[in-house]
């Protein structure tokens, strides 16, 4: 090991030092859970709440979220109380975790899977009388068990879901967690203007495609999206599909289904949040997507999907599907998605449609 690394690794573990605070850790009564990431790790995070709730029915449940992920808890009736934080920029969350800090929480649930400082960082100025977590490899040479400021870690699993394994951070609260099942709380308002939307495809099989991926690399093509549009259309008479992306590339794929002669394809309406994504999925028949947020959005609402992955089993393992009818595409590469079959996705659709018509 490199002179940095040590270093880096002597002040790591001088920085979470702390003395044990000697609480009891099923008296919590106030729980802050750390998730400022992506919209799909919140959605896979969101039994966590009911589950704590479920048990202890008086406890506060805060969330420190993000711009992007805040919304999946927006009417999260298991949620007390959210905070926003901005990942990369200290200084404009520092008021924010000085407010968090006067709270006193009794438990921090942090569900970072590596050692990451800006969340250790954070966790120090916030000073929870505990911190949980699930387990962590480490860092410059530091395992996650040496490091004082965590109070208990999950036991390592890798076989687990991370739906499984950020619930498994219950146990130290008495909790035996139950199956895996997402909770996600639309409006009458966000539903119904759905609802609107699918009136005129009232008795058809409704497909949903999502496009967009978490990246360029891992979206749907427009050589792909032509073919299993296609294909499907020509094996189902009774079928709408409906074209899913954000606000930000409406033109472009409005265009995109021009060009591409799908005169049978609707587009969705402008979503201005994911809840209204949400709305949009609930109505739906099928999904067919590569991204795994809007998987897991389906998933909330045990929607048959068929996704597309890349050719990564751990990623997999960690995000798949858990919707009772589900199927997933391998991509022959690693990292995005190049050369899957289309063929497959049009097949398992169509199959899973033959299962929902009975």
């Amino acid at each position: 090991m490199s002179i940095i690394k040590r270093i880096k690794g002597y002040f790591l573990r001088r920085f979470t030092r702390k003395e044990s605070s000697g609480f009891d850790i099923q008296q919590a009564k106030t729980i802050l859970v750390i998730k400022y990431d992506r919209i799909g790790d919140m959605v896979v995070s969101t039994p966590i709440f009911r589950e704590l709730k479920s048990v202890y029915p008086k406890i506060s449940i805060s969330v420190l979220a993000s711009k992007v992920n805040k919304d999946v808890i927006k009417h999260n009736p298991y949620v007390d109380e959210i905070y926003l934080n901005h990942k990369n920029n200290y200084f404009s969350d520092l008021w924010v975790l000085l407010k968090l800090r006067k709270k006193q929480f009794d438990v921090c649930i942090e569900l970072d899977h590596s050692v990451v400082p800006h969340a250790i960082f954070r966790l120090k100025i916030i000073k929870p009388k505990m911190v949980v977590s699930i387990h962590k490899d480490g860092r410059y040479g530091v395992k996650g068990s040496e490091l004082e400021l965590y109070d208990f870690f999950t036991p390592k699993d890798t076989e687990g879901h991370f739906g499984k394994i950020w619930l498994d951070t219950l146990i130290f609260f008495g909790i035996k967690p139950g199956p895996i099942k997402y909770d996600l709380f639309i409006t009458a308002v966000e539903r119904n203007k759905a609802k609107e939307f699918f009136l005129p495809l009232k008795g058809v099989v409704k497909i949903g495609i999502n496009l967009e991926g978490s990246f360029k690399e891992k979206s749907i093509q427009r050589k792909e999206l032509v073919i299993i549009c296609k294909k499907l259309k020509e094996n189902l008479n009774d079928i709408e599909i409906v074209i899913l992306t954000s606000p930000n590339n409406m033109k472009r794929a409005e265009q995109l289904i021009k060009i591409s002669g799908l005169d049978f394809v609707t587009l969705t309406y402008r979503t201005e949040t994911i809840l209204d994504v949400a709305a949009l999925i609930e109505q739906l028949d099928l999904v067919i997507t590569p991204d795994t947020s809007i998987t897991h959005i389906a998933s909330a609402f045990d929607k048959p999907i068929v996704t597309v992955h890349e050719n990564n089993p751990d990623s997999f393992r960690l995000w798949a599907p858990i919707s009772k009818l589900n199927h997933t595409v391998f991509a022959e590469s690693s990292y995005g998605l190049f050369n899957y079959d289309t063929d497959e996705i049009v097949q398992r659709s169509i199959e899973m449609i033959h299962k929902i018509k009975g």
